[in-house]
């Protein structure tokens, strides 16, 4: 792709959305919300940082004349922010819609489509924001003439808070943590665990009982001496931080530090699932029983249900689970998606808070944000799916 390509896809069907999506966004002016415009050319380097080199693949790269590398945007939660933090209403409470193309290779999909949504920052209210993105995600399906939608709805905040409570070592708390949107590399870590018959034997394992239970300044210390002692900067290109991880790593999963006693209230946490009143119930009655302080946590999960009912979303039409995460590392509390009844497992609208992201991108101190994404391509299909190949096919 050429460094001077101009507004690509510009004659594509795909870069023109269907004529109601401008009604949805009037609707969102409306509602305080200031639409955004975030150039299509963006630095790749907050991309492969947030989501790791595996996105590469699907990214669109090119570079400028000094050598920065860039990319056609993959999505426009990260644009949107990035503009945000770089006004003057940084840290200040500030609401953005947004529509666009979007560039993403795909397999056999349009590596071009139309992304829509919301974005809002710095409100210290989370419940009510959380319940107010909810509300306007159904707006959208609804403006298409959508209502019988499933509303998943998920809070990693809360797994936190279990994982905190329970008091692990920290290269399990970084782990589970980390795997918690990775369903399958949480579920056979805990599979893995209860299977388990006790360490295993290499020829690093004194270095690795050395390392158990450590944090990972003590770890970092341990392996720097060991690789000055050898004369080694680097093995095989990982620095010291690098290598003294995967050693802490590995120590903690070989000496079975997770005990027996925390696995199983993990797993019954995970298996937590209902409408929010019930799940709120089971909650509360794991937190007594397994005598956790997960209550501030379990707290905002019920104020964000007040706030939902306030807004007359039936609360009983919410499917809640303790499990459910949306694959995105940047999230670090409520997250939710809206399906088509019957549609499988491609959402219309999803999205979720992630205030961690924004120090990531540069801010000085944590800001509030949540948002979601509204996809116009699967919306149009499931709305109306003939004249939705037909459009789609030209692509």
């Amino acid at each position: 792709m050429s460094p001077s390509a101009k507004n690509p896809g510009a004659d594509n069907p795909a870069s023109r959305p269907p004529s109601w999506v401008d009604g949805l966004l009037s609707s969102f002016a409306q509602a305080g919300y200031v639409k955004a415009e975030p150039p299509i050319l963006q630095p790749s380097e907050p991309f492969l940082d947030l989501s790791g080199e595996d996105i590469r693949k699907s990214l669109y790269l090119t570079s400028d004349p000094g050598g920065e590398e860039l990319c056609l945007r993959p999505d426009l939660t990260i644009p949107v922010a990035r503009d945000y933090l770089a006004s003057g209403r940084a840290g200040q409470p500030a609401g953005f819609c947004y529509l666009g193309p979007v560039f993403r290779y795909r397999g056999g999909r349009p590596s071009e489509f139309l992304q829509a949504g919301i974005e809002s920052f710095g409100r210290q209210d989370r419940a009510a924001a959380d319940a107010e993105m909810l509300a306007l995600g159904l707006e959208a399906t609804a403006a298409f003439g959508i209502t019988d939608v499933d509303i998943r709805t998920g809070d990693v905040a809360l797994f936190i808070a279990l994982i905190d409570a329970l008091n692990l070592y920290p290269v399990w708390r970084r782990r589970l943590i980390k795997d918690f949107n990775r369903k399958v590399s949480l579920a056979q870590d805990i599979e893995r665990l209860t299977l388990a018959t006790g360490p295993g034997h290499n020829e690093y394992e004194g270095v690795l009982a050395a390392l158990a239970g450590s944090d990972r300044k003590a770890a970092l210390a341990l392996v720097t001496d060991m690789m000055s002692i050898a004369g080694a900067t680097n093995v095989g290109g990982r620095t010291v931080a690098e290598i003294a991880d995967r050693f802490l790593e590995q120590s903690t999963l070989k000496s079975g530090a997770l005990p027996r006693d925390a696995l199983t209230i993990i797993k019954r946490f995970l298996a937590i699932s209902g409408e929010p009143d019930d799940a709120l119930g089971q909650l509360r009655t794991l937190a007594s029983d397994a005598k956790l302080d997960i209550h501030a946590a379990i707290d905002q999960l019920e104020s964000r249900t007040g706030f939902m009912a306030a807004r007359g979303i039936e609360t009983n039409r919410i499917s809640f689970s303790t499990a459910f995460g949306r694959g995105v590392d940047y999230y670090t509390g409520f997250e939710f998606e809206l399906h088509r009844k019957s549609n499988g497992d491609e959402p219309l609208v999803a999205g979720g808070r992630y205030d961690g992201l924004m120090t990531q991108l540069g801010a000085a101190s944590p800001i509030p944000a949540v948002g979601f994404s509204i996809w116009i391509e699967t919306l149009t299909r499931a709305a109306n799916p003939s004249a939705s190949r037909n459009a789609w096919s030209a692509s």
